[in-house]
């Protein structure tokens, strides 16, 4: 699994209602993050691009998406700097698969929340 749900479990001390909204909440966020991503960097507002992959970062890593978190402090500060900006479209993408399946895994875990939580 890409995911980890370590964080999300203890922070909700089991209340499976708080863990589906939390996933509701992550879902919303990371379509809206990526439509953004795709607005931002085509209008080349990089500063506005570094905060949005700040805010992202949050959301990533309460889904114990570690790596991805790693990743967007780095793609935080080179947007910020306008630094390296012919990466952007390829992190973009990364961004988008990765969120992408893990939005397919807490389907599958809203589904199972016995299971998991």
């Amino acid at each position: 699994m890409k995911i980890d749900l370590t964080y999300l479990k203890n922070m909700s001390a089991g209340n499976k209602e708080l863990v589906l909204e939390m996933i509701d909440i992550f879902k919303e966020q990371v379509t809206e993050f990526s439509e953004l991503m795709d607005d931002y960097y085509s209008k080349k507002e990089f500063e506005l691009l570094g905060r949005l992959a700040h805010k992202a970062k949050s959301s990533i890593s309460i889904m114990g998406l570690n790596d991805l978190a790693v990743e967007l402090k780095n793609f935080e500060n080179l947007a910020k700097a306008g630094e390296k900006t012919e990466t952007f479209p390829g992190f973009i993408e990364k961004f988008k698969k990765e969120t992408s399946e893990a939005i397919e895994e807490l389907d599958e875990v809203a589904k199972n929340l016995d299971i998991y939580i």
